[in-house]
């Protein structure tokens, strides 16, 4: 008599629970666990050691503005006038505005002042680092938006 056994799992499977446990909610793929990918997320400003949380805040708000203002720019309706580089700069600095609201309202219900600061090795992550962090990302956001339009000014 043939009894039909259950396949096994193969070793080559390229999607698989993260660490064997399929109750974390993860899945280790060849792009979550690589080193490269691991070596390209450490290098980044957010975890990037010896960065304090302004400093932090500036790097990623400047990055944000320099590029935010050519798509305002090249795909907004006034991309044919005169004014496009003006109108792309001010809706480049309304977003960050906009983008500084969103962060604020995030780290006052997230890092309240009644729950308990967890120190981390992300020290951001706490309500004075977060504000620290805000206030850094609005200055670099309209210092990294201000230089790309004053590229595109003279650089036109």
């Amino acid at each position: 008599m043939i009894v039909n056994k259950a396949p096994e799992t193969s070793s080559f499977d390229v999607v698989s629970p993260y660490q064997g446990d399929p109750f974390v909610g993860h899945l280790s793929t060849p792009i979550t666990t690589s080193n490269l990918t691991k070596a390209y997320l450490g290098l980044l400003p957010a975890y990037k050691s010896g960065l304090s949380p302004l400093l932090r805040g500036i790097n990623i708000g400047f990055v944000h503005g320099y590029f935010l203002l050519g798509p305002f720019v090249k795909l907004g309706p006034l991309r044919d006038s005169q004014v496009a580089n003006f109108v792309g700069f001010v809706s480049t600095l309304s977003l960050i505005i906009i983008l500084t609201t969103c962060l604020l309202i995030y780290g006052y219900v997230t890092f309240s002042e009644s729950k308990k600061e967890n120190i981390t090795f992300i020290d951001f992550l706490s309500s004075t680092g977060w504000r620290q962090f805000t206030s850094g990302f609005i200055v670099g956001g309209f210092g990294g938006s201000s230089i790309a339009y004053i590229l595109l000014k003279f650089i036109n």
